[in-house]
């Protein structure tokens, strides 16, 4: 398996969008919120500070995900997706650990996400890699999220 792990370029805007949209449609609708960050991920997630990367695999772009900044050392992981034509390859978790090791190599404080109960996969691999249940706040974002975690990294 060649599987890279790509920063942002203009040119996967499109892409990130797209993997998004879908994964959203599968589980969820896409909301107010999405639509901001994924019309224009450059504007609002890059230019405020975040971060996103690609899952490049035999050179097609087939995952991402997004580090929002929220505070001076804490970033939110969130907008990750894998296409469905590649899912099984564990491509989601090596996004995960890549994360891990981006928020760990930059000396942040914690990484937090909002999730929702209805993706059981997803929370078991996010309590494998050591994320913890933590209050909630009210008036979020998002309809879909009822659960939040967090990862301390110091």
């Amino acid at each position: 398996m060649s599987l890279s792990i790509v920063p942002f370029e203009s040119r996967y805007a499109t892409r990130f969008k797209d993997l998004n949209v879908a994964w959203l449609e599968k589980y969820f609708y896409v909301e107010p919120m999405d639509t901001i960050l994924l019309e224009n991920c450059e504007a609002n997630i890059i230019d405020k500070g975040g971060y996103i990367f690609f899952a490049q695999y035999n050179e097609e772009i087939v995952g991402c995900f997004a580090l929002i900044k929220v505070g001076d050392r804490t970033y939110e992981l969130g907008k990750m997706a894998v296409d469905p034509n590649y899912q099984g390859l564990k491509i989601g978790q090596a996004l995960l650990v890549f994360a891990i090791e981006h928020a760990k190599q930059n000396k942040w404080d914690k990484l937090i996400l909002y999730s929702s109960t209805k993706l059981e996969n997803a929370l078991y691999i996010y309590r494998k890699y050591g994320f913890k249940e933590v209050e909630i706040e009210k008036n979020l974002p998002y309809a879909r999220s009822d659960i939040k975690m967090e990862l301390l990294l110091i």
